[in-house]
C-alpha cells in the first residue's frame, strides 16, 4: 500500500491519564486505509515529520485513532500537544510499516509491548477480533506502574468477551489497591484485581511465557525492549522469521537471533 499525504480534521483530544493522550482524526474512510499494525507520520512544520502508530483498524467511519505520551518537559512534545489541541486539520502520511498483523495466518499470535507500544497492539487486536480470528491470542503489556496501562479496560473487557484471548500485564512496581487506576476500572465496569507479573518484562517472558514454537510473535517498544525480549524468547523456541516489530527496520540488529541463545 503506497503512502499518501492528506489534510485530515482534528475531531477530538482527549487525556486517558495524566500522561498519555488520544487523539482522532477524520476523513474519508478509504483515505485512511491501512493495515493494523502500519503507522503514520504527522507533520508539526515543514520539515518535521513525527511517527506514531495508527491505534485503531481500518473501518468505515473514517476516524483514525492515535495514543500519544506527552512529556511536558520536552519542546516537541508540548508543541505537539498545543498543535493538536488548536489546529482545525493537520497534514499527515500514510500508511508506513512492514510490522502488522498478517489476518491469514492462522498461527498462534504472542503481542508483547510497553508503554504507549500498545497503541500498534490495540489496531491489531480490533482487527483481530473483527476478522473473527479463533487462534490463541496473548497480549504482554510491560509499565512503570499499573496507572501507566492507560487504556486497561479495553484489554480486560476482551479477556472476559474474547475466549481465545489473554492478557498478562508486566508491571515494574506493585499495583496499590484504592488508586485512581483502580478506582477508574471499578467505574468503567471492569474487575480491577491484578493476575500479572512483576518486574522486566524479559524476565517474565522467560519465566512464564513457554514454548515459542510456531507462534507468530509482535513487539512494540524501545529497542533495548525489543531485543531484550527477542533474546528472552530465543531460548524458547521462537523463529527469526516469525518476528515482527518496526524496529528491526530503523534499529537494525545482526543477527536479530543470536544462535547461541538459540542452542541454549
Amino acid at each position: 500500500m503506497t503512502a499518501r499525504t492528506l489534510t485530515c480534521h482534528v475531531e477530538s483530544v482527549e487525556d486517558l491519564t495524566p500522561d498519555v493522550f488520544r487523539v482522532r482524526f477524520a476523513a474519508r474512510p478509504e483515505a485512511l486505509a491501512h493495515a493494523p499494525g502500519q503507522y503514520l507520520e504527522m507533520k508539526l512544520d515543514d520539515t518535521t515529520w513525527v511517527p506514531f502508530s495508527i491505534a485503531n483498524a481500518a473501518s468505515d467511519d473514517g476516524v483514525l485513532e492515535l495514543h500519544i505520551q506527552h512529556w511536558p518537559e520536552r519542546s516537541n512534545s508540548a508543541r505537539l500537544r498545543s498543535l493538536l489541541v488548536a489546529a482545525n486539520q493537520l497534514e499527515l502520511r500514510l500508511p508506513n510499516g512492514e510490522c502488522f498483523l498478517d489476518l491469514e495466518d492462522p498461527s498462534p499470535i504472542v503481542l508483547i509491548c510497553a508503554g504507549t507500544g500498545f497503541s500498534q497492539m490495540h489496531a491489531m487486536l480490533q482487527a483481530a477480533f473483527a476478522r473473527g480470528l479463533t487462534q490463541p491470542i496473548e497480549l504482554w503489556w510491560a509499565a512503570r506502574e499499573r496507572r501507566d496501562l492507560y487504556l486497561e479496560s479495553a484489554a480486560l473487557n476482551w479477556a472476559t468477551s474474547q475466549p481465545n484471548f489473554r492478557y498478562i500485564p508486566v508491571l515494574e512496581e506493585a499495583p496499590a489497591l484504592g488508586d485512581a487506576h483502580h478506582q477508574a476500572l471499578e467505574a468503567a465496569g471492569v474487575e480491577p484485581g491484578f493476575t500479572g507479573h512483576l518486574g522486566r518484562i524479559d524476565a517474565a517472558l522467560s519465566e512464564h511465557a513457554g514454548s515459542m514454537a510456531g507462534k507468530r510473535v509482535y513487539l512494540s517498544g524501545s529497542p533495548g525492549m525489543v531485543y531484550a525480549c527477542v533474546d528472552a524468547l530465543t531460548p524458547l523456541g521462537v523463529e527469526a522469521e516469525a518476528l515482527s516489530s518496526d524496529v528491526f527496520s530503523y534499529a537494525p540488529r545482526v543477527p536479530l537471533v543470536d544462535p547461541v541463545l538459540a542452542s541454549a
